[in-house]
Parts: C-alpha cells; sequence; structure tokens
C-alpha cells in the first residue's frame, strides 16, 4: 500500500532530516537493517537478538516507520508480539546514500554551504559559487580529477542496465566511442561483457591521465582507448559503429544536445548503434538529484537538466535514427541505429 504524506507531515519530516538520517545510520551499522528487510521479525526477538530495551527499540522503529520504510503489524496489548518488515531494497539504499563510500557523502564535499541561507540573493544572481569551489567545465586537473571521480561514483544504475542488456547492445558491434565517457570506469565494464569490443573514452585531453590510470587497472588494456577532444570545437570522431552518451547531454541546453545528437549522427557508421543513458526526469530521480539540482542553483554555466525519457525518443527520429527504443534497467537506456541505407524511415518501440 502507498501511502502519500500531507504537506505537513512531510514538512515536519524535513525538518528532523539530521535526526532521521541518524536513525537510519544507526540501524545500517547495528544489523537491523539486515534483519527486518526478510522479516516479518518480532520486536522481543529484536531486542533479544541486539540487546537493546523493547520499549526503547520500539519508539525507534516509529522513526523508521514514518519515514515510509516499514510494515508493521500490532496485534495485541504485548509490544514484544509487534512484527515488522522493511519496504524491499531498503538496506541497499541506505547504504547507498550513507554506507561507506557512499554519494552523498561525497557530494557534501562539494561547497553547497556557500549558498545555505543565502538562497534569495542567489537566484537574483548576487550570490555564486566560483570557479574556485566548482568550475563547469573543469579548468584544473585537480578539477578534472575530483569531478570524474565523483561521476563515477553514480554509475552503478548504469552499469546495472548495461550488463542486463549487453548481449543485445554488443554481440554485432566492434568500436564503441564514448562520448564523455569520464575516467573510462563504464568503458572498461562494458568490456567486461563484450569481448569482441573495443572502446575508446572521447574527452577533453586533461582526462587521459585518468582513462590511462582505468586501462592500467582493468581486464583488458589493449581494449580500451582514449580519444582527445573537444565537441564544441571538432567533429566527433569516425570509424565507430557503437557511440553512447552516459550522463552528458543534460548538463547542457536543448540546442545543444541535438547539435551533440546530430554529430553523432554524422559520425556513426550506416547501421550503427547510439546509446543514451541518464536520470531521465520521474519523480525518485529528481528527488535522488535534489543535491545538485540545489548546488547547482549558483552555477550558471551548467545546466544540469533533466528530461523526461521522450524528449530523446522523440529528438531521435526526427534527426533520423530508426528503431528508437527504451531498454529497461536502474536507469532506462534509449538505443536507435542509423539507417543502413538512406530512405529507411524512423520506427520508435517502447519496451
Amino acid at each position: 500500500m502507498t501511502v502519500t504524506l500531507s504537506p505537513r507531515a512531510l514538512m515536519s519530516l524535513l525538518v528532523n532530516g539530521p535526526k532521521a538520517v541518524d536513525v537510519l545510520e544507526t540501524a545500517l551499522a547495528v544489523g537491523l537493517l539486515d534483519a527486518l528487510e526478510p522479516g516479518p521479525v518480532r520486536l522481543d526477538a529484536l531486542a533479544n537478538r541486539f540487546g537493546v530495551l523493547p520499549l526503547r527499540l520500539y519508539k525507534f522503529l516509529d522513526c523508521v516507520e514514518s519515514l515510509g520504510f516499514l510494515m508493521r503489524d500490532e496485534p495485541s496489548d504485548d509490544i514484544g508480539a509487534t512484527s515488522y518488515r522493511a519496504v524491499p531494497g531498503l538496506r541497499d539504499a541506505v547504504n547507498a546514500a550513507l554506507g561507506p563510500g557512499a554519494i552523498e557523502r561525497d557530494r557534501d564535499r562539494y561547497p553547497w554551504r556557500q549558498l545555505q541561507g543565502r538562497l534569495a540573493d542567489s537566484l537574483r544572481g548576487d550570490v555564486s559559487i566560483g570557479d574556485d569551489g566548482f568550475a563547469w567545465p573543469p579548468k584544473t586537473a585537480a578539477q578534472t580529477a575530483e569531478f570524474e571521480r565523483s561521476m563515477a561514483l553514480g554509475l552503478g544504475p548504469v552499469m546495472e542496465t548495461v550488463r542486463r542488456h549487453a548481449s543485445r547492445l554488443w554481440s554485432d558491434r566492434h568500436r564503441l566511442l564514448d562520448v564523455g565517457g569520464g575516467d573510462g570506469t563504464l568503458a572498461a565494464h562494458i568490456l567486461d561483457s563484450a569481448p569482441a569490443l573495443r572502446a575508446d573514452v572521447y574527452n577533453l585531453p586533461a582526462v587521459a591521465p585518468l582513462v590511462e590510470a582505468t586501462r592500467a587497472a582493468c581486464g583488458h588494456p589493449d581494449r580500451l582507448g582514449f580519444v582527445g577532444g573537444d565537441f564544441f570545437a571538432d567533429p566527433l570522431p569516425r570509424g565507430y559503429d557503437a557511440i553512447s552518451f552516459v550522463r552528458v547531454l543534460h548538463d547542457w541546453p536543448n540546442a545543444v544536445a541535438r547539435q551533440l545528437l546530430e554529430q553523432a549522427y554524422a559520425a556513426l557508421e550506416p547501421g550503427g548503434l547510439l546509446v543514451i543513458c541518464e536520470e531521465f526526469r520521474t519523480p525518485d530521480r529528481l528527488a535522488m538529484q535534489f543535491f545538485w539540482s540545489y548546488f547547482l542553483i549558483g552555477v550558471d554555466s551548467s545546466v544540469s537538466r533533466l528530461r523526461e525519457v521522450e524528449f530523446y525518443t522523440k529528438l531521435l527520429a526526427e534527426i533520423g535514427f530508426g528503431q528508437v527504443a527504451v531498454l529497461p534497467g536502474g536507469w532506462e537506456l534509449v538505443t536507435a541505429y542509423k539507417p543502413p541505407l538512406a530512405g529507411n524511415g524512423p520506427l520508435t518501440t517502447t519496451l
């Protein structure tokens, strides 16, 4: 059953957000989430297993339930008989947000506090995040390395979807160009399940040492390469039968996204595959993007525009791509093909 909180109830949770984080970090650290998710499990059994006081645990679990994360059955006045089950995926979600190496902890390193309490001034353009706090695009080797490291941390949902559809994507492909492919982490992951594929990362020349480090550490260094360039100054290199844009297009205005996809159409060989993956706009993705939406209020050079998946399916068809499809996964993949012969009409499908 899905319960929608009233605005007043939601405001209470938001104001008490640090306390909610404390509750969830504790539940993860002591192992409660491991016990709750497979449930149902009784309160008295939990209290005995973890050596805690039952009444205090009852109140603690009320905190977790208030966040929408627990299902509770309280059949009698005996609180020890109260049973609980966590919503599926809770432990993994808490670990991803609050565990060691969590993406939210990494985001907190950015200087967002420069805007805190000054948002009205920022909205008027009087307060901004300077280049020393966040330069977009990155301007120094240190800024480049820091940004690409952060981006690599968020690739989990992309990797899951690419792995799920590996045979469909790469079985008849030979050369992949990963445009804006960061430090090569994703390209190296793709090569793990595509033994006949070679992948080149296309990025600014400053990124080359990062890709080289990834290449040296991966299991197939002979198949991972780097091509330096600037897609604003140069056309995309040719000779590839697959081109990917992963977490790239949303950083730029609509006209630039169209221009880049038109470049990809021109660069691809006939019959070539195009892959787009990013946080296509849904209520869940918008919530998980909250940090960047907040932080980038003060960075005018970054658009950071989450778009609905339909923006891309429509745009690809307009450009001339055919067999446009949306492949399901943690983050969906939009795939399309350059027609093998001129005049083939576009076909759009959603799976």
